[in-house]
């Protein structure tokens, strides 16, 4: 496979000009709203078949460290101990293997009572706090990362917009990573790659970043994809037929919340 920065040049800062008048600021992704649909695909958590329970990451991460098993997060001198293990991580996720399955919105939703996402907020780790045990996830579960997709979804979602473009796979995109998201953080820095839908999936594995994109469109801007660095879904705006298809897909689980567009 080609690079995914042979694929997908550097392209001109300015084909954000227009997500930024529809959007405002950028720095951690543009969000833009219903065009004229939109759903969010949420981001995959997992759960151990074993059904783990009783212990937190935090209480399990503590141990560890109490033990010697692992070394205590440092910064220099500085000891970084102090806050909550939650679980969670940040930007790319891979399926953590066969003794995991995927542990969906829906059912823990079901499980806990609390709702899939409460009404007026977004995805995000302020969801399902009566899952939670002192603010850190059960053991047992692999919580969604914030700012990226997981790969599985992340591809099961370019197979769904190369069926929904004009163009198919030889639909011309471009892609946007905000600042946040460079190894090499630069405010000032726009970062456009440009390239063909059929290379998307490459994308996941751009070593500028360690994320999936901020925002994906194409050329014709009839949808948008938008990631935000802090949040545990995708936002998709774009037709009605997309935006059903994304809410019947088995693989993706996706949902509408109009308090967000």
């Amino acid at each position: 496979m080609a690079e995914p920065l042979a694929l997908w040049p550097v392209a001109p800062s300015c084909e954000t000009d227009w997500l930024t008048e529809l959007c405002g600021d950028g720095t951690t992704g543009f969000e833009p709203p219903r065009r004229p649909d939109a759903a969010w695909v949420l981001h995959a958590m997992y759960e151990h078949r074993g059904r783990i329970a009783g212990i937190s990451h935090h209480e399990a991460r503590q141990a560890a460290v109490g033990s010697g098993a692992i070394e205590p997060d440092r910064l220099g001198d500085i000891g970084l101990e102090a806050g909550t293990a939650t679980g969670g991580g940040l930007g790319r996720a891979e399926h953590p293997g066969s003794r995991y399955r995927r542990l969906r919105w829906a059912e823990l939703s079901a499980r806990c009572g609390d709702p899939v996402v409460p009404e007026g907020a977004y995805p995000s780790l302020r969801c399902f706090p009566s899952a939670q045990l002192d603010h850190s996830w059960p053991v047992g579960i692999r919580p969604p990362t914030e700012g990226s997709l997981d790969r599985p979804t992340w591809d099961r979602l370019v197979d769904l917009l190369v069926s929904y473009s004009t163009d198919g796979p030889d639909t011309r995109c471009l892609a946007y990573y905000n600042p946040l998201m460079l190894r090499d953080i630069d405010f000032d820095l726009l970062r456009v790659r440009a390239g063909r839908l059929r290379d998307a999936y490459a994308l996941y594995d751009n070593p500028e970043a360690d994320f999936s994109p901020s925002n994906l469109w194409p050329a014709d801007r009839s949808w948008v994809v938008f990631t935000d660095y802090d949040l545990w879904a995708t936002k998709v705006v774009g037709p009605e037929h997309l935006v059903e298809a994304l809410l019947r897909d088995p693989v993706i689980e996706a949902v509408r919340l109009p308090w967000t567009s």
